[in-house]
């Protein structure tokens, strides 16, 4: 496994895999490259996306970077946890081929941009919403991490489903050459979506967090009761609210939405989206973890 931590470093092995890859007969690439994009704090999830990377792809690349961009004045960066010997010897137990791991100054060599990219309407909502600006920092690192390692294919979890679907629209509208794949969320047996947050969670707080996907299975089950769109959001803020009233640790809903599967309006019938994302243990002067969840969910 090779690791990169110049950009320098990175253009020389990514040179050594187009060597490998040579032609086919019929003169067409031989091999493939593939790219899952981490913050480290590696964990299941991000296994499972690197996992989906090597079976698709002959050569895996995982880009481990704490992206300052995309963290509010008032959110975690200093708090984000940072494991780098951790995460290079899961890299290596799975295979990975390339580790590009720069300092931020490399990654900004001019300071923090001046040119972002703009989001649009649909990365103003929800996660846009609760965490302005956090969207323009996200393809912005994104893109700049997608010319670097130049991929033909990029590996994103659907835990974070509104970022997968801004880069998916990212990657449509600018004609980058580059295929997004969405890969399932992966989750404990009990349901708590795996997250690198989730580690700040006390065992009052990881209980208080199981009332996310509660809630979500809650509307997924009503609607599949036949459920009007309406009535199964309603059910998911109930569902929540029930489980913020038993929870020993605070717990404070930031949104529930029921979306398109593109973000947009949810249809009357056929295939949408439920998100949601909460608070546990912001009280008493301590900042909290904030938890994001989704389901994919069919209205009848």
């Amino acid at each position: 496994m090779l690791i990169a931590p110049t950009r320098a470093e990175l253009a020389a092995a990514r040179g050594k895999f187009d060597d490998l890859e040579g032609a086919s007969n019929n003169g067409a690439p031989a091999g493939t490259v593939g790219v899952v994009m981490t913050m480290g704090a590696l964990h299941q999830g991000h296994e499972a996306l690197i996992k989906a990377a090597r079976e698709r792809a002959d050569q895996v690349v995982v880009t481990i970077f704490v992206n300052p961009l995309q963290f509010g004045p008032n959110e975690d960066f200093d708090r984000y946890p940072r494991t780098f010997d951790d995460d290079l010897a899961i890299c290596e137990r799975l295979g990975v081929d390339l580790v590009f791991a720069p300092s931020v100054d490399e990654m900004y060599p001019h300071g923090q941009p001046q040119v972002r990219l703009n989001p649009g309407p649909r990365g103003e909502i929800l996660e846009g919403a609760s965490r302005p600006g956090f969207f323009h920092g996200v393809l912005t690192v994104v893109m700049k991490l997608l010319q670097l390692t130049r991929p033909d294919y990029a590996f994103f979890g659907e835990k974070d489903y509104q970022q997968l679907a801004m880069i998916t629209q990212m990657v449509a509208d600018l004609d980058m050459p580059v295929t997004v794949v969405g890969v399932p969320t992966d989750r404990e047996p009990d349901g708590l979506a795996r997250s690198s947050r989730n580690r700040y969670l006390s065992a009052a707080g990881r209980d208080a967090g199981l009332s996310l996907s509660a809630a979500l299975r809650a509307g997924v089950d009503a609607a599949a009761s036949g459920a009007s769109a309406a009535q199964v959001l309603a059910t998911v803020h109930d569902s929540f609210a029930a489980a913020a009233r038993r929870a020993t640790e605070s717990l404070e809903l930031d949104y529930a939405a029921l979306t398109g599967l593109d973000l947009g309006p949810a249809p009357e019938h056929g295939p949408a989206r439920l998100l949601i994302a909460a608070w546990v243990g912001r009280e008493h002067g301590e900042p909290g973890t904030r938890l994001i969840d989704n389901l994919g969910v069919e209205l009848r």
